[in-house]
């Protein structure tokens, strides 16, 4: 393939991975310092919010598919040359999301009383207080989650990486900023926390939007509150966000119901699994940029017809990602002795994080490129239903079923939870994916 015909430079590719590797780094090293300054307003208040996050987390990726799916159909529009549909895309998807995000906070609104009451169980009424308190508030935040994902997306699909790297900064900045206020200074608790949330996250919808009513931009939204929806394009992005929504949702019960596991064999590996997961999403920060970027790359690519450069730019940056994991994971794991002592973590807790994390370095340098990076690209394509359907399997057959044979039938204890994902799940579908990719019946599965 000559370089002269290729869709990405090298230089085009790193500018969009390095902003997503940013922001993805600053969003966790925000998010660590945010749950600090909630902890100081008390156990109740970290309970409160930490339970509705679980639930936030749910409708956050409920959105997150959708603007993947408008991204894709934008995306290959962009390739075949018809710049007019892909704008209208661009447009569609925010008008979808944001419609649906009145009916989900409508829906919110209406099950709160069962969410704090009953789904949870039986809590404390001080946590249930702070839950309460902090639901209210944050679910008015819904809608702009909503428009802040779908306008992402959109900067995403034309490679402009840094914009969304500065509006998420500035969007967790002020959240910081808010909470210094509210939880420091005027002793509002989860209340607080909720109120700077809701204002970070409008803030950041409307400048997002705000950008994308310019005409300028390679994809831009028309200046109007009138809309008329084009039901061949709604059809197009649902086709593919819903298989994501609900595989994404799936995937978030399956991690609860994993951390209910570790629970059982006691607070060393409650303790130990929380402090390798934060380690574990620090590592995966690479590949989970490159995952981002490569719906752009390939959406193009399919668009275009140009599969052979699908093909091509799968391999670099499945291959690029695997590089990344290794040397950030190698770098990690020797220094998981220094990292651990900004814990306070007895030795029984260490050695088992030490386990628990050796694990997870072997599989994301091994297997979580092809596992997760490889489905993105079979998504771009609009091969959706597939990748839906064995994450599902995936999820609960090898990592959950896996989880329970490794640790309690055969005696592993927590450490099996962290050999099924990064073995069992990561492998079987590394296998299955790549498989599936190199069928190459995704080819024929454009969406446009």
């Amino acid at each position: 393939m000559e370089k002269t015909k290729r869709l990405f430079t090298n230089k085009a590719l790193f500018a969009l991975i390095i902003p997503l590797v940013i922001e993805h780094a600053l969003n966790l090293i925000v998010g660590m310092v945010d749950s600090i300054m909630v902890s100081s307003a008390g156990e109740a208040a970290v309970s409160g919010v930490s339970l509705i996050d679980t639930v936030m987390v749910l409708v956050i990726y409920i959105f997150s598919a959708m603007a993947a799916g408008g991204a894709v159909v934008a995306g290959q529009y962009l390739g075949s040359g018809d710049k007019a549909n892909a704008k209208k895309a661009a447009g569609e998807l925010v008008w979808m999301n944001g419609l649906v995000a009145v009916l989900v906070t409508a829906l919110v609104f209406a099950l709160s009383g069962w969410i704090v009451g009953s789904l949870f169980g039986d809590i404390a009424e001080d946590v249930a207080a702070s839950a309460q308190d902090y639901l209210f508030y944050t679910a008015f935040s819904i809608p702009a989650i909503a428009l802040f994902n779908a306008g992402t997306s959109i900067f995403r699909t034309i490679g402009d990486t840094k914009t969304t790297m500065k509006l998420s900064l500035m969007m967790n900045l002020i959240n910081c900023a808010g909470n210094a206020v509210l939880i420091y200074g005027l002793s509002m608790g989860a209340a607080g926390a909720a109120i700077s949330t809701l204002f970070s996250r409008w803030v950041a919808a409307i400048f997002i939007i705000a950008l994308l009513l310019n005409q300028k931009r390679e994809l831009s939204i028309e200046k109007t509150l009138r809309h008329k929806f084009d039901w061949r394009l709604a059809r197009q992005i649902a086709r593919v966000g819903i298989p994501g929504g609900i595989e994404n949702g799936i995937f978030q019960v399956g991690k609860i119901a994993l951390v209910g596991l570790a629970a059982t064999f006691g607070t060393t590996a409650i303790t130990a699994n929380a402090v390798t997961q934060t380690l574990a999403a620090i590592e995966t920060i690479p590949g989970g940029a490159i995952q981002l970027a490569i719906v752009t790359v390939i959406a193009r690519c399919v668009g275009a017809g140009e599969f052979e450069q699908a093909k091509y730019y799968n391999r670099k940056l499945i291959l690029i990602a695997t590089i990344a994991h290794i040397g950030l994971g190698g770098l990690m794991y020797l220094g998981l002795p220094l990292i651990l002592k900004l814990y306070t973590l007895s030795a029984e807790t260490m050695a088992l994080i030490g386990s628990m994390f050796l694990w997870h370095t072997i599989g994301a340098a091994l297997l979580w490129p092809m596992a997760f990076v490889q489905t993105a690209s079979l998504r771009a394509a609009g091969d959706v239903k597939y990748p839906m359907v064995m994450s599902i399997v995936s999820m609960w057959v090898f990592r959950f079923g896996g989880a329970y044979l490794l640790s309690t039938v055969m005696g592993f204890g927590a450490v099996g939870i962290w050999v099924s994902m990064a073995m069992l799940d990561w492998g079987f579908r590394t296998i299955i994916y790549v498989l599936r990719w190199r069928g190459g019946k995704w080819q024929n599965m454009k969406v446009i």
